[in-house]
């Protein structure tokens, strides 16, 4: 009976409470100041930072958990950048994106 008792979760977390209290400080300071030139963050520069902070390598899927574990979410944008410019989008659809497709 022994040796089928249960020994823990199969995987626990790569980032104890504290570290991920330290990756909130880092991503709060945003994309810019770690070297990225737009104001997104994605779960591929997350994992960067965290490779780069506490030289921990985890796969995405294991950054998204982290991150949904602690109660954040997917974000979108509420609305189109003001510097589109709609008109060189439609030239870009009418003419490169057939060639692309």
């Amino acid at each position: 009976m022994d040796a089928l008792a249960s020994t823990g979760p199969p995987k626990l977390p790569k980032l104890s409470d504290g570290q991920f209290a330290e990756l909130e400080k880092e991503l709060a300071l945003g994309p810019a100041e770690h070297g990225w030139e737009d104001q997104r963050w994605t779960v591929a520069r997350i994992r960067a930072v965290i490779a780069w902070k506490f030289q921990v390598d985890c796969s995405m899927a294991a950054v998204w958990r982290l991150l949904h574990r602690h109660g954040w979410s997917w974000q979108s944008p509420a609305r189109r950048a003001l510097e589109r410019d709609e008109h060189a989008v439609e030239l870009w659809k009418k003419d490169v994106w057939p060639q692309v497709e």
